[in-house]
């Protein structure tokens, strides 16, 4: 399998278009490096024989993915696959985009809370506020912010579009006037199950440690990373 992946195969050699699988290619001129460019009449997309740039690689993006929830920073997964850090940056927000957002069922029991962390420095703190759904631990909604009752309410509100059972917070006095006083419970050990997910945000995710130099320098890129950890 790692003979596959990291060996370059020639249109040359195969005959066939890469993207649309026609045999119907010719010879279009040369590159500025020599390399032999083709033209497919079938879905006229334009291709060079062979490409030495290791981010063209089908694989790449998976592997972007695991190293991204195995916690390794920008640079460090950069170095890794061998691409450029601007290549990583604008993958990351693609691959971002294409993660649909979770389904949140019905009648479900939800846990949510806050994370502290900060961008480009630490006298700029944001929050990451999320959701997670008691039964299968799974985080149904996030989003990024200050600490603030609009904020929150982006959550709250997709939660109670599916009639919960109940939901769990801290004491933060923001939520009284976003929750229902029927569904709302702040009763001790009621987010368990989300504080230890904290936890684990903050092991896995060098960025989200509380002492550390590996800080987030975008929002966006930010908001990408939890995407791609979260559902990816």
């Amino acid at each position: 399998m790692i003979k596959n992946e990291t060996s370059c195969i020639r249109v040359s050699d195969t005959g066939i278009c890469p993207k649309c699988k026609s045999k119907e290619i010719i010879k279009n001129g040369f590159t500025k490096n020599k390399k032999q460019q083709f033209v497919c009449n079938s879905c006229k997309s334009r291709f060079i024989d062979f490409y030495s740039y290791k981010a063209c690689n089908t694989w790449v993006n998976k592997r972007i993915i695991q190293f991204t929830k195995e916690g390794l920073g920008i640079r460090s997964t950069a170095r890794i696959l061998k691409i450029s850090t601007t290549t990583l940056l604008k993958r990351i927000i693609a691959i971002a985009k294409k993660i649909p957002n979770q389904i949140i069922y019905k009648n479900k029991i939800y846990e949510v809370d806050e994370m502290r962390t900060f961008i480009k420095n630490k006298e700029k703190p944001i929050w990451i506020v999320y959701a997670l759904e008691r039964k299968t631990r799974q985080v149904v909604n996030f989003t990024i912010g200050k600490r603030t009752k609009r904020t929150l309410q982006y959550v709250t509100n997709t939660l109670l579009l599916s009639n919960p059972k109940r939901i769990f917070t801290d004491k933060l006095i923001h939520y009284k006037s976003l929750l229902n006083e029927t569904i709302h419970n702040t009763k001790p050990f009621g987010t368990n199950h989300i504080e230890r997910k904290n936890l684990s945000l903050r092991t896995h995710l060098k960025r989200l440690n509380r002492k550390t130099i590996c800080y987030s320098k975008s929002f966006i890129i930010l908001q990408c990373i939890l995407r791609i950890y979260f559902w990816g």
